[in-house]
């Protein structure tokens, strides 16, 4: 065994056992002294192997024997704090990583409150205000001798960044300033830099380092949520040492390369929240988008599409940076394809929010300044069918707002795309957005000259009303005068337009699935009314047809709801409703009783069943039900069918002998109507016997009223009616409902 090693650990041992068990100030004073030149700092140094084996070894253990030590009365063993000042200077001068370690142990172990809990929380915001934090991460920086220790770095890590939330939940209303997060991220911030500072002098002597675990905090951070104190303390200096240094851009490209992935989204989207151009962003991350498939989906796919959270500055940002390098041009011209197809996808434009589709608008015409005429006339076919799709779908639209975002859009787009070709213009009311995205249209004065800009789009503004009312350009009136006379329209005659129509768009279905197909999924309330007023006199004109989906149409018209304000809506469906019972009898008969005693049902639902049976019962047993004309005694002239008139002559004969003709008596007039079968006897069966089934055990009393006001055919149940559902029945196949009482 090495005598000189030996030593070190005898040394220690004796200190610990002189610290456990003396109360002797003086002792204790020179005991931790004769410690200190395992440090390093006193005149009379140990060995550089006995300093080394003291921090591996030993240090740890020394520490956590001082603070079992610290209690009042063994601080005032010496007057002026001469203890409590040598005991701290093991903590700030030895190493940072196991001081802390040690530290926040201590802090989580120690009983709440106490006075040591309290003491070592202070010598913590002493250990932080020292700057000991930029040594415990430069430890992990520097290039390790022997193999790493993931353990200790995860370790680490998690304390570091968690400190604030650690300390908060221990010291509770004693918390000390130094450990709010709006003081401590800054703080983390600003001694990065400085890790930062020593790994860049590290590299310009020749020596390796490693930025990953300074990558890890920053992930970690901003994962947390403090991306705007951790890099609004760091953006502003490294954009100001990034400026013409290829060595601090090097540095800040493998800083954000070696980003956790998990962490990767976070870092972005904050870096590019806090740099103020894109020439900044660039400078800060390099081409990583062509380097990480993490990075590039979060810059062209999640921060564009899945999430619109970003100012128009970020924007601005976000694409110009894809836009300053050759090998990242690329991807801003498929960036600029995926943004027309969503844009003018009608899914989108339906469902998406109006802020979500104006920042979409937004991103296409950025795009469109930072790409150059070449590179678009590339892509022109697909971006053109993109854009005049959007266009269509946009245009059709009940929304102004996304009507004008259509036309401003294509307006630069086409100008854009195909600057040769008829340009599209449109008139639109101008507001606060129409000038932001006009100007986010206009190309800034840039070194790529104008071929990056193409064809100005100041006219397209010119096109509006009221620049046009401000201008003075449009038509002005004329005196007064002969001119008004001349267009004065007094003498012309009122159209009469009493007997119009309401106009509309949407053309009346011509099939009975047609008007299912409308009722269930048609977002065009023109279609969706049209159809609802033709269904009756379609199921009547077809019914084997409606036979085919008679439930499926009942089942429809029975959940309908009004989604819009259509005049006689209530009628409309149950006349419908009526009509595809009195085609197809017995299954939406059955359907219907079914459907009465089924649960989530409101009260007018089932009224409303009642109703239709009780009609389409009636209906069906009116003779000739089907609209055959019953047939008059003495027809008129031209009464007959396709223009068939009877001859002159015989009128006049018929008249003739009519007249000279001596009755008696005058009998029936016309001719008695034929006998028909009953249509409703085959089926009263579906109608009466499944209603019937469960009427003693559902219906409560406060419903019969309901009952007995719904016509002819639903007083047949009502004489069937016990005398109450609380009271025993004397019928037997009557019982009263159970759980029911008075």
């Amino acid at each position: 065994m090495d005598p000189e090693v030996s030593a070190t650990r005898l040394t220690v041992q004796d200190a610990v056992h002189m610290l456990s068990s003396s109360e002797d100030g003086d002792c204790i004073f020179s005991t931790l002294g004769s410690l200190k030149r395992y440090l390093g700092e006193t005149e009379n140094p140990a060995l550089p192997e006995e300093q080394e084996e003291f921090v591996r070894i030993h240090f740890s253990t020394f520490l956590r024997c001082l603070v079992g030590k610290l209690s009042p009365d063994w601080l005032e063993l010496l007057p002026d704090g001469q203890l409590e000042e040598l005991w701290a200077s093991f903590f700030l001068e030895g190493p940072a990583d196991q001081a802390f370690l040690v530290l926040m142990e201590s802090i989580e172990g120690a009983a709440s409150p106490s006075f040591r809990l309290m003491k070592m929380a202070q010598l913590l915001a002493r250990f932080l205000s020292a700057g000991r934090m930029a040594a415990v991460m430069e430890g992990q920086c520097r290039q390790q001798r022997g193999p790493a220790f993931p353990l200790l770095q995860e370790t680490l890590l998690t304390k570091v960044v968690g400190l604030p939330d650690r300390l908060g939940n221990r010291l509770q209303q004693e918390n000390l300033a130094a450990f709010f997060p709006q003081n401590y991220f800054p703080l983390l911030g600003e001694e990065v830099l400085r890790v930062l500072q020593v790994v860049v002098d590290s590299l310009r002597g020749g020596l390796d380092c490693s930025v990953s675990f300074l990558s890890q905090v920053l992930g970690k951070a901003c994962v947390h949520g403090r991306q705007k104190e951790v890099l609004g303390v760091l953006v502003p200096r490294l954009t100001a040492l990034t400026q013409g240094n290829c060595l601090w851009q090097r540095v800040c490209w493998r800083l954000v390369e070696h980003v956790p992935d998990r962490a990767l989204e976070a870092v972005l989207k904050g870096l590019v929240e806090a740099t103020p151009g894109p020439d900044v962003l660039s400078r800060l991350l390099g081409n990583l988008v062509t380097k990480s498939k993490k990075a590039q989906f979060v810059m062209t796919r999640k921060l564009l599409f899945l999430q619109y959270s970003c100012t128009t500055p970020m924007l601005q940002s976000l694409l110009g940076y894809l836009a300053m390098d050759s090998q990242r041009r690329p991807l801003l011209v498929q960036v600029l394809k995926e943004l027309l197809e969503v844009w003018g996808s009608s899914s989108a434009i339906r469902h998406a929010p109006l802020v979500q589709q104006c920042y979409i608008s937004k991103a296409v015409l950025v795009c469109l300044v930072h790409l150059g005429e070449a590179e678009l006339r590339g892509s022109r076919d697909e971006l053109l069918a993109s854009l005049m799709e959007g266009v269509k779908s946009r245009l059709d639209s009940s929304l102004p707002a996304v009507r004008r975002l259509g036309m401003i859009v294509a307006e630069v787009a086409s100008a854009r795309i195909h600057p040769e070709g008829p340009p599209l213009k449109f008139q639109y009311e101008e507001d606060e957005l129409t000038r932001e995205m006009l100007a986010l249209a206009t190309p800034r004065p840039t070194a790529d000259g104008p071929s990056e800009a193409g064809p100005s789009v100041a006219v397209v503004s010119g096109e509006t009303p009221d620049r046009e009312t401000v201008d003075g350009s449009g038509p002005q009136a004329g005196p007064e005068g002969i001119d008004s006379e001349l267009d004065s329209d007094d003498e012309f005659v009122p159209y009469d337009m009493s007997g119009d129509g309401e106009w509309r768009s949407s053309k009346a279905p011509a099939y009975v699935r047609d008007c299912v197909e409308a009722l269930t999924t048609s977002e065009d309330w023109e279609r969706w009314e049209a159809a609802l007023r033709a269904l009756e006199g379609l199921v009547f004109r077809s019914p084997a047809a409606t036979r085919e989906v008679s439930v499926e149409l009942a089942k429809v018209l029975l959940h309908l709801e009004e989604k819009t304000a259509v005049t006689g809506f209530e009628g409309l469906r149950q006349r419908a409703l009526v009509a595809v019972t009195v085609t197809d009898p017995a299954r939406v008969a059955e359907y219907l009783t079914t459907q009465f005693y089924a649960l989530n049902y409101s009260l007018r639902q089932r009224m409303d069943i009642l109703d239709v049976l009780t009609l389409a019962a009636q209906e069906l047993s009116r003779p000739k039900r089907l609209g055959k004309a019953p047939q008059r005694a003495s027809p008129e002239p031209g009464s007959q069918p396709c223009g068939v008139m009877a001859p002159a002559w015989r009128a006049v004969v018929e008249e003739r002998i009519r007249r000279q003709t001596r009755r008696f008596s005058k009998g029936s007039v016309g001719q008695a109507p034929a006998a028909s079968t009953n249509e409703f006897n085959s089926v009263a069966g579906y109608f009466f016997f499944p209603l019937l089934q469960h009427f003693d055990r559902w219906l409560c009393p406060w419903a019969r009223p309901y009952w007995s006001s719904c016509g002819p055919f639903v007083s047949m149940v009502t004489l069937f009616r016990p005398s109450g559902c609380w009271r025993t029945c004397q019928m037997s196949c009557w019982r009263p409902a159970p759980g029911w009482q008075t």
